[in-house]
């Protein structure tokens, strides 16, 4: 297992820390205190806690602990005064608060072809610069001195980038990418680079009792020049006026012509009660893990929602769509009962949300799987396009809608939209898995395969990628490659035949499925 934050990998396994392209030299004890707070990172660990996991309860001098400290932030490009990555909280302890994702070497069935392949991988070229102005909007820096409410700032960004991304002109990078540069000191310029943005918005949110204070500065990308900077004060009760105020300067300074009637549009709120709202984004941040256990407590989280607020449309949405995910992984307990309770909840966040673009993204996804409306799913998805252009989730989720209805070609332009609005998401692995669904029913079963590979690292517990690999390596002859695939799609799901395929994903096109059958059957999946 590794996990990977800022620009760092760390694997315990191989004892190994990295930093972009170069291995960190750490000495023994330096390494096992990075792992352990990593390890450790929901909680605050005391110092009695470190001594006893590092240094086995021996008596060891303040010093010598602050200086081991010193030494693993300074590997991971921390600092005692700037404590981005590791903060120590008087007299507690220390807590590792940077961001991390775990994955896992692709030890199973994963070719040696495909490993060499990405080895030899070049970085990819920059994109270029989009024909609009185009933005990205950093994670907000918390200063609340409380790392619990790491949440509620990272809420407070995701909602200006949703206000932005609804104005047709402006080309806005999706949360999931622009926040994968939380906690790293990076040069704007660099980030413009890599993003392809022309300008980007940083700033700080400070959440005291009942008050909060955002400010935010705009910053030319390729220049780095500071084009705009504001502060807004105000209660909980008015948030999310605040948060319009944020967009409309933004959108302020990059078009000063655009109409104040723009900037209206871009006012939908999710919610008017927060608390309803803490628990939205919480279970957001657990769906996009995708394992069982991070959906199933989505899943709460979102009943939890809207139990405090009934009429919170994503919310519906977004339970909805942990139905559907359960049951794309056979991980549903009573499916009948568990489908018509997703199908009810969809159709909920629809009527509810007619103008939310989120909410019909979800709804009308789990509608098509769950409820077998594939017409009306792909017409609610083309709405929540039209409300929000930039919704990278709105492209790859109607590219697997039209995958399935038989236009695999068409679904391709839809993910390839998707990653480019996106292109660090945490739900990469789902546009990367409907790549490969697409290119292996268009006959292409090297890149089906490469495309399902990429996805299984960041998820290997994904049944429908797990079941392409062994379909597509079977299909181009690699035999015993796409029966190592399927031992593992045997372990992921016992009862998975050939003749229940139709019930389990809906392929409308006869050769479509013959097509996957065909695949699965050559490596080894009963009748």
């Amino acid at each position: 297992m590794q996990f990977l934050f800022g620009d760092c990998v760390l694997d315990p396994d191989r004892r190994e820390l990295s930093r972009g392209s170069e291995v960190i030299a750490i000495g023994p004890q330096v390494f096992d205190l990075l792992v352990y707070l990593i390890q450790n990172r929901a909680r605050v660990v005391s110092k009695d806690e470190v001594l006893d996991a590092v240094w086995e309860g021996r008596i060891v001098s303040e010093s010598t602990l602050t200086s081991h400290l010193n030494a693993v932030r300074k590997a991971i490009g921390d600092s005692g005064d700037e404590q981005r990555l590791i903060r120590t909280v008087a007299r507690k302890g220390f807590r590792f608060v940077g961001d991390v994702r775990q994955a896992q070497s692709s030890d199973g069935f994963i070719s040696p072809r495909a490993e060499l392949a990405k080895s030899d991988e070049t970085p990819a070229p920059a994109p270029a610069l989009p024909d609009k102005p185009s933005i990205a909007v950093l994670a907000f820096q918390n200063l609340s001195g409380d790392p619990e409410q790491e949440y509620f700032a990272d809420g407070v960004v995701e909602d200006i980038i949703t206000a932005l991304s609804r104005i047709r002109w402006l080309f806005v990078i999706a949360r999931n990418s622009s926040f994968t540069y939380k906690g790293r000191a990076v040069d704007v310029k660099q980030i413009g680079r890599e993003l392809g943005v022309r300008y980007v918005l940083e700033g700080s949110v400070r959440k005291a009792a009942n008050r909060v204070r955002i400010t935010g500065q705009l910053i030319d990308a390729t220049t780095g020049a500071h084009l705009w900077a504001e502060r807004f004060e105000g209660t909980l009760d008015d948030i999310f006026e605040l948060q319009d105020q944020v967009a409309a300067s933004v959108v302020g300074a990059i078009a000063p012509q655009l109409e104040r009637a723009e900037i209206e549009r871009a006012k939908r709120k999710p919610t008017e009660n927060l608390n309803a709202y803490d628990y939205y984004l919480r279970g957001t941040a657990n769906l996009h893990q995708g394992t069982r256990e991070a959906i199933g407590e989505a899943l709460s989280l979102f009943e939890k929602a809207i139990q405090l607020d009934p009429n919170f449309a994503s919310a519906y949405a977004m339970a909805a769509w942990c139905h559907f995910w359960r049951k794309v992984n056979g991980w549903m307990i009573d499916p009948p009962q568990e489908i018509a309770d997703g199908a009810r909840l969809a159709r909920r966040g629809v009527e509810l949300g007619r103008d939310d673009a989120v909410a019909l993204t979800r709804s009308g996804h789990a509608l098509a799987h769950l409820a077998g409306d594939f017409d009306g799913g792909i017409a609610l998805l083309d709405r929540a396009v039209m409300l929000n252009p930039n919704l990278a989730a709105a492209w790859f989720l109607g590219g697997f809608l039209r995958v399935w209805h038989g236009e695999s070609d068409g679904a391709i332009e839809y993910f390839e939209r998707a990653m480019r609005l996106s292109p660090l998401d945490a739900e990469t692995y789902r546009m990367q898995a409907g790549m490969a669904v697409a290119h292996l029913f268009a006959g292409r079963f090297d890149m089906a395969s490469s495309w399902a590979e990429k996805a299984f690292r960041d998820l290997p517990s994904f049944l429908m990628v797990v079941s392409i690999i062994a379909a597509s390596h079977a299909l181009a002859g690699r035999i015993d490659e796409g029966r190592r695939a399927m031992d593992h799609l045997r372990q992921l799901d016992p009862a998975l035949r050939i003749s229940t395929l139709r019930d389990w994903l809906p392929i409308h096109r006869p050769e479509d499925l013959a097509t996957f059958a065909d695949g699965l059957r050559r490596a080894g999946l009963p009748e």
